[in-house]
C-alpha cells in the first residue's frame, strides 16, 4: 500500500457547502490521526441537546465538577455514535489515548471522563459521541472532488470559541468568508 501524499492529522477539514452527506453539512471536523490506513476525526461545530452532566449520570461516574456539568456533548460523526471519544489538551496519559500532537489528545477510555468529573482534568475538553472516520485513500479521492477545504488547525477555536463561530474561524485561517463560497467548483 502506498503512503499518502498529503498527512492531514492535526488539520481541520472544512465540508464546503455543495457537501450533500446529511452528517457533514456546515461542518468543521478535527483529523486526529491521518496515515496510509485512513482517516479519522470529530466534528467539532455540532453540539447535540445533551449536557456533560447527562452524560456522566448515564454511564454512572460521579459528577463533583459543576463548571463542566453544561458543557454540550457533541455529535462527532457516524462512525460508533454510541461511544465517547475526548480531544483534549494536554495530551496527558490515558489508558486508550491517541496522541496527535504533543498537546493533544483523543481518547476513548473511561479514565480521562473519571478524571475530568473528579479533577477537572484535562482543562480543556470537547466531549463527542461517534467520530468521522474514512477508509484508505477516501479522504484523498473526496479532497479531489473539492468535497473539503483543510487548513492546519487551531485548537483555540475549537476550545475558546463557542460551537457556532468555530466553522467561520476555521474560515478566516485561510482568508475565506464562508458566505461567500459558491457551492459549484471552478476549474481554471
Amino acid at each position: 500500500m502506498t503512503k499518502p501524499t498529503i498527512n492531514l492529522t492535526d488539520h481541520f477539514l472544512i465540508a464546503m457547502p455543495a457537501m450533500a452527506d446529511p452528517n457533514f453539512a456546515r461542518t468543521l471536523t478535527y483529523i486526529a490521526e491521518h496515515n496510509e490506513n485512513g482517516a479519522m476525526g470529530v466534528i467539532v461545530n455540532r453540539p447535540t441537546d445533551m449536557r456533560l452532566a447527562t452524560l456522566m449520570e448515564r454511564i454512572d461516574i460521579p459528577f463533583e465538577q459543576p463548571a463542566f456539568a453544561d458543557l454540550p456533548v457533541y455529535f462527532g460523526g457516524p462512525v460508533q455514535s454510541d461511544r465517547g471519544f475526548v480531544l483534549h489538551r494536554p495530551a496527558g496519559q490515558w489508558h486508550s489515548s491517541l496522541k496527535v500532537t504533543d498537546d493533544i489528545g483523543l481518547t476513548s477510555s473511561r479514565d480521562v471522563l473519571q478524571a475530568l468529573a473528579l479533577d477537572g482534568e484535562p482543562a480543556e475538553v470537547l466531549v463527542a459521541l461517534g467520530y468521522a472516520g474514512w477508509s484508505a485513500g477516501q479522504l484523498e479521492h473526496e479532497l479531489t472532488q473539492n468535497a473539503w477545504l483543510t487548513v492546519p488547525a487551531d485548537l483555540t477555536i475549537v476550545f475558546d470559541l463557542p460551537p457556532e463561530e468555530r466553522l467561520a474561524a476555521a474560515m478566516q485561517l485561510l482568508g475565506v468568508d464562508f458566505a461567500k463560497l459558491s457551492d459549484v467548483a471552478g476549474h481554471a
